[in-house]
């Protein structure tokens, strides 16, 4: 996770972080331990990417909230990973703007995406 957005999300006091991965399957090994209610990932992560590891936590744990916070301004990926069961993705660019917005929107159960990918945040994909 980008340490800034640690920082802007670590300041929310409805929130707490509980746990950080340095790669894929730590990633997808302390989802399940920690079992947090939303799950902020990367597309880059080492070992497993962000789009097998979004996979495989909705498949072993289907309630769990997956939010991607990424640089990849990519439309085809963020359909793919909100299509696999992420709720929504943000881009890095737009995380001063939009983390804390897509946070709230997938925490009540709702798709987000960065209006830099040309949609509306609250677009149903």
């Amino acid at each position: 996770m980008a340490q800034g957005s640690y920082i802007h999300v670590g300041e929310d006091e409805r929130l707490q972080v509980v746990g950080e991965a340095t790669d894929g399957n730590e990633a997808v090994q302390k989802a399940q331990e920690l079992n947090p209610d939303l799950v902020l990932l990367d597309i880059g992560l080492l070992v497993l990417n962000g789009v097998e590891v979004s996979h495989r936590i909705a498949e072993l744990v289907p309630r769990m909230r997956i939010l991607f916070l990424t640089q990849e301004k990519n439309l085809d990926i963020a359909n793919t990973v909100l299509s696999d069961g992420a709720q929504g993705y943000v881009l890095k660019m737009d995380a001063g703007l939009e983390l804390m917005p897509a946070v709230d929107a997938v925490l009540r159960g709702e798709k987000f995406v960065s209006r830099s990918l040309g949609r509306k945040p609250h677009a149903k994909v």
